[in-house]
């Protein structure tokens, strides 16, 4: 009888052991796939954005600034917030880890337009409070701060990065 209860648990173990296996391959397969769309996203988005840049009437579609602002701001700040979307978009994935993204984003922001950008479309996000990407704008913020505040031009050096958790 022992030995039969002992079979017994020997195959429950496995058959729980191949379940556990087979949900550690689902959960990976879901994030190869979540990391994919994100990416096709990624691609939509740049598309679009492309055609604003290059159609003004187009443009003015995305025109939601607190001020008139001329078509070449407009198609800067389009570039912008491509090239800051992009950045995003590659921490999502997995391609850049937070302190990777936070070194990006410190040379991304030494560009005066890019600051121009990043004030104009404040208001934007103050919708993503709570958000992962609403704390990663907080980061930015805070970051502009320590730049600003910093009594060097070794802007590099500037800011702790973060570490991933």
């Amino acid at each position: 009888m022992v030995a039969g209860v002992l079979a017994a648990v020997a195959a429950q173990r496995s058959a729980w052991g191949a379940i556990n296996r087979r949900l550690e391959r689902l959960e990976e397969q879901a994030g190869h796939q979540q990391r994919a769309n994100l990416a096709v996203q990624q691609r939509q988005h740049w598309e679009l954005l492309s055609k604003a840049i290059d159609d003004p009437e187009l443009a003015e579609v995305l025109n939601h600034y607190d001020e008139e602002i001329s078509a070449q701001r407009r198609r800067q700040y389009l570039f912008a917030n491509a090239l800051y979307t992009n950045l995003l978009c590659y921490y999502r994935i997995g391609n850049l880890t937070l302190e990777e993204f936070f070194m990006h984003a410190r040379g991304m922001f030494q560009n005066p337009l890019v600051r121009d950008y990043w004030e104009a479309t404040r208001h934007h996000r103050a919708s993503l409070k709570g958000t992962e990407e609403g704390k990663l704008s907080e980061l930015i913020d805070d970051l502009l701060v320590q730049l600003d505040e910093a009594d060097n031009d070794e802007w590099w050096v500037v800011g702790v990065p973060p570490t991933d958790t």
